[in-house]
Formats: C-alpha cells, sequence, structure tokens
C-alpha cells in the first residue's frame, strides 16, 4: 500500500522514543535533579552524558545512547519532559528536587496582569542566559532546547483556579493575559530556536527523530477546559503559531484528545499531535487525516503489564493510526519501576510493524 506521507516532517515509518521520569533516573543511576542539573553548566553536560550511557547500555540495540561518548552542550533536560523555567520568569517559585520534576508554585496572582519585559530581565532569565554564555564560551554552540510548558499551563501556575472564573467574569482581560503569556512564549522560543535550530525535544522526545524541528505547544490543561473555551481563548494563537511555526504540533497528554478533533481540525496546519494515552485514535485519524499522530503509552500503564500485552497494545494502536508514515509511538515518564524488558517490549514491537509495513509497500 502507498501510504500519503507530510513531506514537511521528511520522516521515517514509526518513529519510536521513550522519557523515563525523574524518580528512575533517581533510583537508578544516582543523578540528581537539584538546581545544578539545570543550571550549572558542566553538571548539564554531565548529567546528559550519563543518561545518553545509561540508555546505550540498556536500550542500545534500538539506537538509543548514540551520543554517550560525547559532551554536548544541551541547554535544557531533553531527557526529561517538564515545563518549569517560564513560570519562573514570570513570578512562580520552583522548588528543585534530586527524584522529582521541578514542582512549579502557583503565583495566585491577585489580577490578570503580566510583563513581558519583567519576564526576560527575571533572576531566572539572567541565571538561564548565564548558563547558555558559559556552555557556549566552552563549548562553541548550543544544542537542545527548555520545555516551554503552553499558554493555559503558565496562565493557570500564575493565576491559578480563579483563572477558570475569569474566563466567565471577564473575557477580555484574559485574553490580555493569554496575549501577553504568548508574547513571552514566542520571544523565548525565538531566542532558542536561533541558537540550536529546536524548542521542543524537551517536550516530546520523539519529536528528535522528525528531521524538521516540530514546534509543539503543550496543551496538559486543556482537559479542564471546554473546546468552546478552547476556541473562544486559545484556538486563536494555535492558529496563529501554526502559520508562523512549520510543522506546528499540539502536545496534548491528557485521556481525552479526541474531544477537540473538530476543533483541532479547524487549524489552518496541524502537522504533530502528541496523543495522550486512553484517546480514541481511530477518531482522531478521522478527523485529521493528514496529522501525524504521535501514540502516548500509558507510563502508568506499562509497569504492569507483560511484554506480550504491551506488545499487543502497541499494535492495536498502530494499527488504529493506519499510517505508518503519519504515526509514532511514545511512553513518556515512566517511573522506576518500569522493567528494561518492558521498555524493550514496546521498541520491539514497533520493529516488528516497521518490517510488516515494508513488506506490504509496493
Amino acid at each position: 500500500m502507498d501510504y500519503p506521507r507530510n513531506k514537511l516532517l521528511q520522516n521515517e515509518m514509526l518513529p519510536v522514543d521513550i522519557v523515563l521520569g525523574p524518580a528512575w533516573w533517581h533510583r537508578h543511576e544516582g543523578i540528581s535533579l537539584d538546581e545544578d542539573f539545570f543550571f550549572h553548566p558542566a553538571r548539564r553536560v554531565e548529567a546528559e552524558r550519563k543518561m545518553e550511557k545509561a540508555l546505550y547500555e540498556r536500550w542500545g540495540r534500538f539506537g538509543l545512547g548514540a551520543d554517550r561518548d560525547r559532551d554536548l552542550p544541551l541547554v535544557g533536560p531533553v531527557h526529561l519532559a517538564a515545563g518549569y523555567l517560564i513560570s519562573e520568569m514570570l513570578g512562580c517559585r520552583v522548588d528543585y528536587q534530586a527524584d522529582a520534576a521541578p514542582q512549579v508554585i502557583p503565583a495566585n496572582l491577585p489580577d490578570l496582569t503580566v510583563s513581558p519585559e519583567a519576564a526576560f530581565q527575571s533572576p531566572a532569565y539572567r541565571r538561564f542566559t548565564e548558563l547558555l554564555d558559559r556552555l557556549k564560551t566552552h563549548h562553541g554552540a548550543l544544542l537542545g532546547d527548555v520545555n516551554f510548558a503552553g499558554i493555559l499551563n503558565i496562565a493557570l501556575d500564575l493565576r491559578g483556579q480563579t483563572l477558570f472564573m475569569d474566563m466567565v467574569d471577564k473575557p477580555e482581560a484574559v485574553d490580555r493575559f493569554f496575549a501577553d503569556i504568548a508574547a513571552v512564549v514566542g520571544q523565548f522560543t525565538d531566542r532558542i530556536a536561533r541558537e540550536t535550530g529546536s524548542t521542543s525535544i524537551s517536550v516530546n522526545r520523539n519529536v528528535r527523530n522528525i528531521p524538521q524541528p516540530i514546534f509543539l505547544h503543550s496543551e496538559c490543561s486543556h482537559v479542564m477546559i471546554s473546546t468552546e473555551n478552547y476556541q473562544r481563548f486559545l484556538m486563536p494563537f494555535d492558529a496563529a503559531w501554526s502559520r508562523r511555526h512549520r510543522p506546528f504540533g499540539i502536545h496534548y497528554c491528557g485521556e481525552d484528545p479526541h474531544r477537540y478533533a473538530e476543533s483541532f481540525a479547524r487549524l489552518p496546519h496541524l502537522d504533530f499531535l502528541d496523543v495522550g494515552s486512553g484517546g480514541d485514535v481511530a477518531l482522531l485519524r478521522k478527523h485529521l487525516p493528514n496529522t501525524f499522530l504521535n501514540l502516548r503509552y500509558s507510563p502508568v500503564q506499562i509497569v504492569s503489564q507483560s511484554p506480550d500485552d504491551i506488545r499487543r497494545t502497541v499494535r492495536s494502536l498502530v494499527h488504529a493510526s493506519g499510517n505508518p508514515y503519519l504515526t509514532g509511538v511514545c511512553c513518556i515518564n515512566m517511573d522506576d519501576q518500569v522493567t528494561d524488558e518492558q521498555v524493550g517490549a514496546l521498541f520491539e514491537e514497533v520493529e516488528t510493524l516497521r518490517a510488516e509495513y515494508a513488506k506490504a509497500e509496493p
């Protein structure tokens, strides 16, 4: 069968990747995710190389750990999936812990006011730029990126649950609030992209397997709003970014991405959709026939399944998507209970599926 492809992505069949959670790295490799892990230049390089080495030793046969012998000037944790920096730049406190992702403490702002200019003069941003300067001075270049979270995610960090009442009582103020957050995201990602060529490996590591860098907007908290509120308040930003940033993608890690299928289909472009575990893949494919569906295997489910169960689930998900060139597989934030064999089963089934699809091609 001759499958349609997105020529803009230029990807091979069924890209696959994983992200191990902070507890896994701390328990199995002794890596502490304290503040220095994120901001000390020598620790940045050392920790990422150690992570690559661990991946190679366990799953090198699947292509992981290719950079185990290189010191790479990675500006952010490309082996984690956590948004923190922009919220900190805008005034949230962030607690850095040895065995957990950075914990953003809601600022509970008294009103819907933020200053994009102040964000780039904040101690958090100055500390980040010092990291970049020192890495670039020592290594001559910069790589990687930092998870930029997403407009609603950041807004909730800043305003808290009151934001939902604001959408009803102060819609015009919410518009301005979101626009200011979007301006910070835009300026931040533009700088990172100029320096490294990417913005979103730290959002979902599988985008590194797509030759063209994807701009992946995180919409984790969209499970908390209606599609009507999405269309009223947030869809205009996705529409504008989809015109400016190609390939454009949406990261939706909740269990109901299909609820947004019709809304997402109305965007000018949606090249890539991160499909949360539990999503109705067939329904999404029906509404998004030309979108790459990155199928997220549940990190909770995988630890309780046998390798055979994992293989069956991967196969079912991929077949529901229907096009191996517009489908990827990932499992993100697996905890310290997942076994090497369970992770291996995910990769093995993808390899088997690739062979079967290749054999069926004309």
